[in-house]
Formats: C-alpha cells, sequence, structure tokens
C-alpha cells in the first residue's frame, strides 16, 4: 500500500470540503481523480502533502501517517504541481542538483543529465537557463526530481494543464514508464483522455465525495466520457 485514505474528512468553518474518503492505491497503481473545481480533488492532494490537517481520519503515505509522521511519510513522496516552481536564471542540471540535493541524495552532475534526458529534456536545453523553457519542459524536469529522488508515490495537480496535444502526449509516457517501474500516482486532472489513456484506475469526485471509482481497463475514452456526464448532472 502506497497512498491510503482512512475516513478522511476536512472542513473549512464548518463548510465540508472532503466528506469520509476511503481509499488505497499500491504501487504500479496510476489513480486519476476527476471532477468540476471544487469537487474535492486538490484538496484531497493537498491533505496527502500534508499542507493542511485532516478535521478526521488519516491520509498515509508509504504506511506513515502524514500527520504523525511526516518526515518519514514525505521521505519516499514526490509531487509535480500545474505550475512546476524553478529556479529561473538556474539551468535545468542546476535546478535538478540544487533539489536533489536538499532531498538528501547526491548521485553525480552525469547521473542527473542522464535523467534529465530520460525524463524527455533535449541535451541542448539541459544547461539553459530554466527561463527559456516551455512549461512542458518544466514538467520534465519535475518529473526528473521525482526519479532522482527515488520516490515511490508521486502526487500530480492538474499536471498537464496548459501543455500543447505534443506536450501532453509526452508528459503521459513519462507516466506511463513510472506506473511500469512500480511508482504509485495519485493524478488530479480534468483531462479525461489523458486520464483513460495513462490511468489504472479513475474516480470521479462531486462535492466532497468519491461518487464512482473504475479500472479503465474496464471503459472505452467515450463511456468514461459518458459516466463522468452523468455524475456531473445529477
Amino acid at each position: 500500500m502506497v497512498f491510503e485514505a482512512i475516513g478522511l474528512r476536512k472542513e473549512y468553518q464548518g463548510a465540508v470540503a472532503l466528506h469520509g474518503l476511503d481509499l488505497q492505491i499500491d504501487a504500479g497503481d496510476v489513480f486519476c481523480l476527476l471532477g468540476a473545481n471544487g469537487a474535492g480533488k486538490t484538496t484531497t492532494i493537498q491533505l496527502f502533502l500534508g499542507f493542511i490537517e485532516p478535521t478526521a481520519g488519516s491520509a498515509r503515505v508509504l504506511g506513515h501517517d502524514m500527520t504523525r509522521e511526516s518526515v518519514a511519510a514525505r521521505a519516499g513522496l514526490a509531487y509535480i504541481p500545474e505550475n512546476v516552481m524553478l529556479y529561473p536564471h538556474l539551468t535545468g542540471l542546476e535546478n535538478l542538483t540544487f533539489f536533489t540535493r536538499l532531498a538528501g541524495r547526491d548521485p553525480g552532475a552525469q547521473a542527473l543529465r542522464t535523467i534529465l534526458e530520460e525524463a524527455g529534456l533535449q541535451a541542448a536545453a539541459i544547461d539553459r537557463p530554466v527561463n527559456t523553457y516551455s512549461k512542458g519542459m518544466r514538467q520534465k524536469v519535475g518529473v526528473a526530481m521525482a526519479v532522482a529522488k527515488e520516490a515511490r508515490a508521486l502526487l500530480l495537480d492538474e499536471p498537464t494543464s496548459g501543455l500543447d496535444p505534443r506536450a501532453s502526449n509526452e508528459f503521459s509516457r513519462l507516466l506511463t514508464r513510472l506506473r511500469d517501474q512500480g511508482v504509485a500516482i495519485l493524478m488530479a486532472t480534468h483531462d479525461l483522455f489523458r486520464a483513460q489513456e495513462v490511468g489504472t484506475r479513475v474516480g470521479i469526485m462531486k462535492h466532497g465525495q468519491l461518487v464512482a471509482c473504475r479500472s479503465t481497463a474496464e471503459l472505452t475514452p467515450a463511456e468514461l466520457e459518458r459516466i463522468y456526464l452523468e455524475h456531473m448532472h445529477d
């Protein structure tokens, strides 16, 4: 078990953002959370990151409770937000070196350069300042950070938002590679097509509740869209 939510609940001044979520995500599982804005997707991600504390229940990462054992829980965890924040005047390699050392690892410049190339960053871009990168290139540096950290758990919040179709496709291939290496991935997204393509399971959230959970192997893209729209119109 890599990610586990047990009766996870979050309230803000009496308003319930998440109603007693129960969820389990194993190694090699890509669970895609779908839903409208305000459905509870980002709240779920933030609880697993330890950015906020639950009102009740627990969020566990690699067997560690995020509230009580946050250091141990974060040791094997990586996070890629919608916009990966990097130091703009440092190169891709310098950013990766800095954040990898911050995580307590130092595999060396050549190993990190190889990781960046395997994450899809062109060799010519590795030594360029990040302020010359497209959003898709910055996302690849984010993936490289997860690989360099040897993360076993990966959280993503709308990672393909704003990417062009080619960059989105490349990002999906990177996630598939991580999935095949046994990384557990929890991704909040609005992209039904990518969720069906890269995910092993999809969950639909509405008003802070998980209202549907299906294996993508059982669904065509058209069926997933139909189920999603049915729940959105209820």
